[in-house]
């Protein structure tokens, strides 16, 4: 059976709600983060040298990163859904948005997080920069929201699971302002009434509220 190893309100919730939506068994083991760095606690260096989540053990098995630790379940125990086959039309779409998230969407939120917790003046060029940076990639996803009820398409697929906690849980880190975009906040209401992400969030993280507006 797969352990999940979640760190609480981490890129780990994208894997607990996976396994939740293609109902397969798995053991949870969350851990805390360190009450004063706030960061991943030591004990998850025994696992993997990054120390960080998310990780699965398998058997002998560990993995880690969010995007291979996905692909991993779907294509050994998901038999395939959540992802799109290359005959399907809308695998190239799959394809793109599904990296869209680790590969442009989660760093721009990162870099943005990390000029806020430096200070830097607004007027600031490097600053300017990044937020100009990230306005084009929230807009992206906006717009792509604006005749699409997912990422994918109309069907709902793993690039959703890729994509969402950077548009809700990421913004306990930076408080990113999603008001400007309807078709994201839309979409952020409809994946909200999905019943494996209100049981991943509950397992993973509960209490925690739901940054979805």
């Amino acid at each position: 059976m797969i352990t999940v190893h979640h760190l609480g309100k981490s890129q780990s919730e994208r894997i607990v709600w996976l396994c939740e939506e293609l109902n397969i068994e798995y053991e949870l083991c969350i851990h805390d983060r360190d009450p004063v760095t706030i960061l991943s606690p030591a004990g998850l260096k025994k696992l993997h040298p990054l120390g960080a989540a998310p990780v699965i053990t398998d058997a002998d098995l560990v993995l880690a990163e969010s995007a291979a630790i996905v692909e991993y379940i779907i294509n050994k125990y998901g038999q395939g859904r959540l992802a799109l086959s290359p005959s399907h039309p809308d695998y190239a779409d799959y394809l793109y948005w599904f990296h869209f998230s680790n590969g442009n969407l989660q760093p721009n939120m990162g870099r943005n997080m990390l000029i806020n917790r430096l200070k830097l003046e607004e007027e600031n060029p490097v600053v300017a920069a990044m937020r100009e940076r990230l306005a084009r990639v929230l807009n992206l996803i906006n717009a792509r929201l604006e005749n699409n009820n997912y990422l994918a398409g109309e069907q709902f697929t793993a690039a959703d699971i890729m994509t969402v906690f950077s548009l809700t849980t990421m913004r306990y880190f930076y408080p990113c302002d999603l008001s400007p975009y309807a078709h994201i906040l839309n979409y952020l209401s409809r994946i909200s009434q999905r019943s494996a992400y209100q049981k991943a969030i509950q397992k993973g993280d509960p209490g925690m509220p739901l940054l979805l507006t």
